[in-house]
């Protein structure tokens, strides 16, 4: 009887300290997932609070702004979904101005086909929540080998929705709260793009994918009009890199 108390006493134990290293590999795992999205957190909150002032403003109640986060979650296209429902489109132009808008994302999606494989359940809602400033840190990250990267990459995109949700939320109640002049706040998605890339450049990292994308906008910016050279420069882009990712590739790997 003695053996058996001592052996569960032991078992016991055992399976306190698992538990307390999961809970603790769990708290570290979610630090360097929030401290990846400090950038995005500050700029998704005031974008969020643009959107659902906007939201406000057309008439709408502040749940509208958490059901349109939560389901739809598209960065610029739920500024334009408010014009669409003041305006009363069809299904089909909102179809195509969707496209139009968010189209770039396809090449988000097709440049991380390797990484998702292992998501299986959670596959779907890594795809949903792939949005650009979610795309450029999860391309950019480097994972500690004590982590799973599996579990950074999941909450760095669920922490970046929540702020994005809040934001929306926090921006309808205060523009029933409160009056003000909301001109230029929508420039936070400028901001928080010209940091990351900022930072992209700071890392050290092969840096021609980067020179070839704002050289690649610089281009068809001049030839077309502000609204319609995101798809052209980003296909442009994209299939320079896969015909040339072989040298590419290389180059990095000398750096």
């Amino acid at each position: 009887m003695r053996a058996q108390n001592s052996q569960r006493k032991k078992l016991i134990k055992l399976i306190k300290l698992a538990k307390t290293k999961q809970n603790k590999n769990l708290n570290n795992t979610l630090k360097f997932a929030f401290k990846k999205t400090i950038p995005i957190l500050f700029g998704y909150l005031f974008i969020g609070i643009a959107f659902g002032l906007m939201l406000q403003k057309a008439g709408y109640h502040w749940i509208w702004a958490f059901i349109c986060s939560f389901v739809i979650y598209a960065g610029s296209l739920q500024y334009v979904l408010v014009v669409l429902l003041i305006s009363g489109a069809t299904l089909i132009s909102s179809f195509v101005l969707a496209l139009i808008v968010d189209g770039r994302q396809i090449f988000y999606g097709i440049s991380l086909i390797d990484k998702f494989k292992g998501f299986k359940k959670l596959k779907p809602y890594m795809i949903f929540s792939l949005t650009d400033e979610t795309y450029s840190v999860l391309c950019s990250l480097k994972v500690p080998e004590e982590m799973d990267e599996k579990k950074v990459m999941f909450f760095i995109s669920a922490m970046n929705q929540s702020y994005w949700i809040i934001g929306s939320v926090v921006g309808a109640i205060l523009g029933d709260l409160i009056c003000f002049n909301s001109m230029g706040i929508d420039f936070a998605m400028t901001a928080l793009f010209i940091v990351i890339l900022i930072e992209y450049l700071q890392e050290g990292k092969n840096q021609l994918p980067a020179l070839l994308g704002i050289c690649s906008a610089v281009i068809f910016l001049c030839i077309l009009e502000p609204s319609s050279f995101i798809l052209p420069s980003l296909l442009t882009s994209s299939i320079i890199l896969v015909l040339f990712r072989k040298q590419i590739e290389q180059r990095a790997g000398e750096e």
